[in-house]
């Protein structure tokens, strides 16, 4: 009998089982599943933030959140969980009026409020503070350095090692929003500078890497080849980076499962891995990795699918 041929799975639950039955509820109107869900994460920061972020992504189209708040205006779960449905719904209205046009500021800072409002409602939980970081972005000018400096030591006092926030931090700072790529790179580096061992902080150095060359393809109108793709990923430094990553994340990291919170960062080192063909490290990567994948980064560069099946097979590993 022949073997299964290998297929990524681009589960965008990210393997999370309890997280797609409650996106379920959002399709039929139910917000019950999504308290329980919320109720039961408690203060497991990672999953808590995987979980609202993806949430909120579902009922940015729909009313179910605005229903739980209306049967339960004082559940603090409901509340982190609006924050993050009105920040995502202006991120949407933002993507479908195009790169530069400014959206209604009103909406802006209705998700800025909301945001205070959840804060207010769950002091330890750094989620608000990383919705409000994020949506921060959408001001035409950014906000002042000082009102990010005490957003951002909130969100350090709750979860000084979160990966989303600092990931939002580095977007705010990038060439494409409210920085430049030296900016961007050395809030990068010297966040991966910190971070004890087994801390997948370093691979903010890699997200760095992928903003850069996304800023490049959009002056170029969209023409990668002018951008210098070989060059862009597998230069000395490039390649060193690949490495240190490595041996500060993942060398140092415990020995368990992949949680769906870090799938995402694992695709993004494998992915710059790869490219920098480092093919020891991405070789492992993918070893660790199995079939669970994100398509981004690997969109960002070709065809998702296409990308994974060739690397998997100059690494030697099953196809």
């Amino acid at each position: 009998m022949a073997r299964d041929r290998f297929a990524p799975d681009f589960d965008p639950d990210c393997g999370d089982v309890s997280l797609s039955s409650a996106r379920h509820d959002i399709v039929i109107g139910r917000w019950q599943g999504l308290r329980e869900l919320l109720r039961t994460t408690g203060p497991e920061w990672l999953a808590r933030g995987h979980r609202v972020r993806l949430l909120a992504q579902a009922c940015a189209g729909s009313s179910t959140v605005e229903t739980w708040l209306a049967a339960e205006p004082h559940s603090a779960d409901a509340l982190v969980l609006r924050a993050a449905t009105e920040t995502a719904r202006a991120f949407n209205l933002a993507i479908a009026a195009g790169r530069g046009v400014p959206i209604d500021q009103q909406r802006i800072d209705a998700a800025v409020l909301a945001c205070l409002s959840a804060a207010e409602a769950y002091l330890d939980d750094p989620t608000p503070w990383i919705s409000l970081i994020s949506v921060a972005r959408l001001y035409r000018s950014g906000v002042r350095r000082q009102e990010m400096a005490r957003w951002w030591d909130e969100l350090h006092q709750r979860d000084p090692y979160s990966m989303e926030g600092h990931l939002q931090v580095l977007h705010y700072y990038s060439a494409r929003w409210h920085g430049s790529h030296g900016l961007m790179y050395d809030f990068a580096r010297d966040a991966a500078g910190v971070a004890p061992p087994g801390c997948p902080l370093p691979v903010l150095v890699q997200y760095a890497r992928i903003e850069e060359y996304r800023y490049a393809v959009d002056t170029t109108q969209g023409r990668p080849a002018k951008v210098g793709l070989a060059q862009h990923w597998n230069n000395d430094g490039a390649v060193s980076d690949v490495r240190r990553t490595w041996e500060r994340w993942i060398a140092g990291r415990r020995d368990t499962p992949v949680a769906p919170g870090e799938l995402r960062d694992l695709n993004y080192l494998a992915h710059a891995a790869c490219w920098a063909d480092t093919h020891d490290v991405a070789a492992d990567l993918l070893r660790l990795l199995g079939r669970r994948a994100t398509r981004t980064p690997w969109s960002y560069t070709g065809d998702p699918t296409q990308q994974i099946l060739r690397w998997r097979k100059e690494a030697g590993l099953r196809v």
